[in-house]
């Protein structure tokens, strides 16, 4: 059997957590999609207005029209 590992000192623990990098590599990518969506909603948002407009104006041609 082997034994349990033995607690490593405090300064250890925290010099291992801070070479690690993939959390980091996580948060980048968290951070990109968040920066997506963000510039999704915004140019959706953006358009919005415009676009209802157009189809109102569709609309009330095809109304006209028959």
């Amino acid at each position: 059997m082997s034994r349990p590992a033995a607690p490593r000192p405090l300064s250890a623990l925290l010099r291992a957590v801070l070479r690690q990098t993939r959390g980091a590599t996580a948060i980048e990518y968290g951070l990109i999609v968040a920066l997506i969506a963000l510039s999704a909603v915004g140019g959706m948002a953006a358009i919005g207005q415009p676009v209802t407009g157009l189809f109102g104006s569709i609309n009330s041609y095809l109304t006209n029209v028959r």
